[in-house]
């Protein structure tokens, strides 16, 4: 595995690589790398010739008095991880590599970003889409691979992605989950014992809907009256959002239909959790 610390060492190594007629395959990170990323590179590791991981905690997709500056940073032991996996690129930039002095760009993509997560956290998307086209254009890969977790930022790349042609397939995998249903996330080691243990409510609310979905209920506002209520069984629990929306365009329901995505996000004390359900077909469910 080769670490690589500049844009313009990787942006070469690229070159090469497409030279040579290697399929490349990039895993984007902030690193704190857990099964969930594992899966991914696993999958990358699946499709593609050679396997870039990026570890860069991005300060732009953080807003003022969210967690950057206690964003865990765990090189080393994200390094092991990657090389056990068979990574061959691994992307580890400085901040001032990414940025440098007089940096000005930003990338928004307009509607896919107004809602859900960009509405409780306004231009965390900007932040998103700017460092990920960034690391796209540099890293030019055939297959970029995400987690369905973070389901509204894989839709914002798909639309990026599209619309300035950058050539590149965005893979999306089911969420990896503990056995209790929890999404794994870099931020579950925040919670204490006791948020820890009500975390998994927001998957069985969104589990809950989607049944009541499945049992012929078609009233959105319904729907998020179940989820509400199992919700509300968790005291330390604080709803942002749960919503059903189209599978497309993130857009509101009223009625739902098999193009349904059930999402939603929850505080527990200063921690964010977010997670999502499909309702067409099971979400797949990998133990740990």
């Amino acid at each position: 595995m080769r670490t690589i610390r500049s844009v313009a060492t990787l942006a070469a190594r690229s070159r090469a690589l497409h030279r040579e007629g290697v399929v490349i395959g990039m895993v984007p990170t902030m690193g704190a790398l857990h099964a969930g990323h594992r899966s991914l590179i696993r999958r990358a590791r699946l499709s593609c010739d050679a396997v870039v991981v990026s570890l860069f905690v991005n300060p732009r997709q953080f807003g003022r008095g969210e967690d950057f500056s206690r964003y865990p940073k765990r090189f080393r032991s994200d390094a092991a991880l990657c090389h056990q996996e068979g990574v061959d690129v691994l992307f580890a930039p400085s901040l001032a590599s990414m940025y440098p002095p007089g940096f000005q760009t930003s990338v928004e993509v307009r509607t896919l970003s107004q809602r859900w997560e960009g509405h409780v956290r306004p231009r965390h998307f900007e932040g998103v889409a700017t460092v990920l086209t960034k690391l796209l254009s540099l890293a030019r890969p055939h297959l970029a691979f995400f987690g369905q977790k973070d389901f509204q930022q894989a839709a914002i790349v798909r639309q990026l992605v599209d619309d300035l042609n950058l050539g590149v397939h965005v893979v999306v995998s089911p969420t990896v989950r503990e056995p209790d249903g929890l999404a794994l996330s870099s931020r579950n080691g925040y919670l204490t014992p006791a948020q820890r243990r009500a975390a998994p409510v927001l998957y069985a609310a969104l589990r809950t809907g989607r049944a009541a979905v499945l049992a012929g209920i078609r009233s959105a506002a319904r729907i998020r009256r179940v989820m509400l209520d199992t919700i509300s069984a968790q005291p330390l629990v604080r709803v942002e959002y749960l919503a059903v929306c189209d599978l497309r365009t993130l857009e509101p329901l009223n009625h739902v239909t098999d193009r349904a995505l059930l999402l939603g996000a929850i505080r527990l004390g200063h921690t964010r959790l977010i997670d999502n359900l499909l309702v067409k077909s099971p979400q797949r469910r990998v133990r740990q």
